[in-house]
């Protein structure tokens, strides 16, 4: 029997850093990088001397790259060996990573900025057919398209308007759909996604307690931020979804959540052929920028298609700013 477009696929299961049955099985009772909550992952790395911490990144490289509740400074390590190895086009790539796995489509994070010092700290999510090996050259070898470039101009944008103590993350920490079809009709990959999401974002409020974070979807990425929110800490005081098909819910009640809740969507966006609905498994349900949906609505009259959210020079890179850094749209 052929299974149906509306049929429901099991859940991908995200695939467990290389080395976790070895960490699993060491003596001293590591804690879980899948089931251990980021707190107890925290407190066991900060009661484990410098020695300890860096035997266990030079053991575990791929284990620790990956821990949410980490210090960002052992994962960076623990990354920056990862890529190394990996070779080309990754041995190359300069910078501060969270994560990185070539495997598979691959998934990687980076960071703009210094996140030992962040009092706010912005998540970029992107959306369909974003891969590892397009991470900084975009889809088609369009820069602008790259979530690495786009977090590196939300970023700049940022420090030219003044911020201080601002970080950008470009998080690509899920195996996104691989183009606009019926995978990314689905919620499926979306609902992966957002496990990884919290888990990460819960990470971060664990390393830096006293930031407060901007989650910014793009696309299919605003789904799995959407599919998200319900169980997202009170550190998240804005929520941003730009070129989205739909974040899961009928309005912003649905997402149930204490954020504020912003939306944008161009009249030159295919996007907005995409119908707002959910039947029969398919959809993602009315789309935020849509006036019913009950978001903060912010400019995006100059953007001229899908994927210039974050271009420079345009209203839509400045009201994302304004929103990543201090959660107003209000120009100064």
């Amino acid at each position: 029997m052929v299974a149906s477009a509306t049929t429901t696929p099991p859940l991908p299961i995200a695939a467990l850093p290389a080395g976790t049955a070895a960490w699993r099985a060491d003596h001293r009772h590591l804690p879980d990088p899948v089931h251990a909550d980021p707190v107890d992952v925290h407190r066991f790395l900060d009661a484990a001397d410098e020695s300890g911490r860096q035997e266990l990144v030079a053991r575990y490289p791929a284990v620790i790259g990956a821990l949410d509740g980490a210090p960002p400074g052992l994962r960076y390590a623990a990354n920056h060996f990862l890529m190394r190895a990996a070779g080309p086009p990754y041995r190359d790539q300069a910078g501060q990573f969270l994560l990185f796995d070539p495997r598979g489509d691959g998934r990687v994070a980076q960071v703009f900025g210094n996140l030992s010092t962040a009092g706010r700290i912005a998540v970029l999510v992107p959306g369909v057919a974003n891969q590892a090996g397009t991470f900084w050259s975009g889809l088609g070898g369009y820069r602008y398209r790259a979530p690495a470039v786009q977090a590196a101009d939300l970023y700049r944008s940022a420090i030219a308007r003044g911020a201080e103590n601002f970080a950008v993350i470009a998080w690509l920490g899920y195996d996104t759909p691989d183009g606009v079809g019926i995978s990314a009709a689905r919620e499926d990959l979306a609902r992966a996604g957002a496990v990884a999401l919290r888990r990460f974002v819960a990470g971060l409020a664990v390393v830096r307690p006293h930031a407060t974070l901007a989650l910014l979807g793009h696309s299919y990425g605003s789904t799995v931020v959407g599919l998200a929110a319900p169980e997202l800490p009170p550190a998240v005081t804005d929520i941003a979804a730009f070129g989205s098909p739909g974040m899961g819910v009928a309005d912003v009640t649905g997402l149930r959540t204490s954020a504020r809740v912003w939306a944008g969507q161009s009249t030159e966006d295919w996007i907005r052929w995409v119908p707002g609905v959910r039947l029969f498994g398919l959809g993602h349900g009315t789309k935020p920028a849509d006036l019913g949906f009950g978001a903060r609505v912010f400019a995006t009259s100059d953007v001229p298609d899908h994927d210039h959210y974050l271009s420079p020079g345009t209203d839509s890179l400045a009201s994302l700013t304004r929103i990543a850094v201090s959660g107003t749209d209000t120009p100064p």
